[in-house]
C-alpha cells in the first residue's frame, strides 16, 4: 500500500487568474477552468504522473493574512535563466517580497495573491526535476516529517539533517519535497496543501487508517460530505487523500 502525490492544491480569491499566472509562470497549461477550480499540468502531460506534481488552484473566500508555511521553489538552468525569469515573472504579476532571508543567492517573490515562491540559482539538484525544484514545508522537526512522509508517500527519503529533509519520487523524477526547520508555529489553515491518490485497486478508506496510525489525525476545514479525506500531518499541515484512480 502507498500513496502518490498528484496535486499541490493552492487556494486562491480568483482562481483562473492566479491559475494563468503560475500556467506563465511554469511554462505548463490551463488543462481545466471550471468554476471554483482552475488546473495547471504540463502540456501533453497524462495525468497521474511523477514526473510533475500538478496544481490545482482552488477558489476560497478567505484571504491570505500570513507568510504562507508551505511554498514553491523554482529551478533554474544558469545565472541568466535566473535573471530572465525573474524578470519575466515580475512583468507577469510577481513583487519582490522579504521574509527575512537576507544576502541570498535565490530570489523570493510573491505572485499576485501575495503566495511567496523562490527562483533558486542553478543547483546541480534540481537539474531535472522540470521548472518546479521543489515543494518546501516550514517544519519543527525536519525527521519526524521525514519519518511520516517517508511511509505515508511512495517517495524515497534522500536526506535527513536537523534542519532539513529531502524526499523525491522513487522513479528519480519530478520535484523534490523539503521539509526546512523554521521557527513559529503554524496558525491558519495552509493556502497549499498536498493532495495524494491511492493506486488503482488499492482502498482509500485502508489508506486513510494507515495514515492515522503513523500519526495523521482527521480534519474538517468545512469540506462537507466529499469523496475525499482530509487529514492533517503530525504539525497539523492539511493535506487530502483523493480516490483511487
Amino acid at each position: 500500500m502507498a500513496l502518490r502525490l498528484v496535486h499541490l492544491a493552492l487556494d486562491a480569491g480568483d482562481d483562473s487568474a492566479l491559475g494563468r499566472f503560475w500556467a506563465e509562470a511554469l511554462g505548463w497549461d490551463v488543462a481545466g477552468d471550471e468554476p471554483g477550480e482552475t488546473d495547471v499540468q504540463p502540456e501533453g502531460f497524462t495525468y497521474p504522473d511523477p514526473v510533475a506534481v500538478c496544481l490545482a488552484v482552488l477558489a476560497v473566500p478567505e484571504p491570505k493574512t500570513v507568510k504562507n508555511r508551505v511554498h514553491i521553489d523554482l529551478a533554474t538552468t544558469s545565472a541568466a535563466h535566473q535573471a530572465d525569469l525573474v524578470a519575466r515573472l515580475r512583468a507577469l504579476g510577481a513583487t519582490p517580497v522579504d521574509v527575512g532571508q537576507g544576502d541570498v543567492p535565490w530570489t523570493v517573490l510573491a505572485d499576485p495573491e501575495g503566495n511567496e515562491f523562490c527562483v533558486l540559482e542553478p543547483r546541480e539538484i534540481y537539474r531535472d526535476t522540470g521548472p518546479m525544484a521543489a515543494v518546501v514545508v516550514d517544519c519543527a522537526d525536519p525527521r519526524a516529517m521525514a519519518r511520516f512522509w517517508g511511509e505515508a508517500m511512495d517517495w524515497t527519503v534522500h536526506e535527513v539533517t536537523d534542519d532539513q529533509a529531502t524526499l523525491r519520487s522513487a522513479k528519480a523524477v519530478g520535484p523534490c519535497l523539503e521539509f526546512l526547520r523554521t521557527p513559529g508555529a503554524k496558525t491558519v489553515k495552509n493556502r497549499l496543501h498536498l493532495d495524494l491518490r491511492p493506486y488503482p485497486g488499492d482502498d482509500q478508506a485502508a489508506e486513510v487508517a494507515r495514515l492515522r496510525a503513523l500519526g495523521a489525525t482527521d480534519l474538517d476545514v468545512g469540506q462537507g460530505d466529499v469523496s475525499w479525506t482530509v487529514l492533517a500531518d503530525p504539525e497539523g499541515n492539511e493535506f487530502c487523500v483523493l480516490t483511487p484512480r
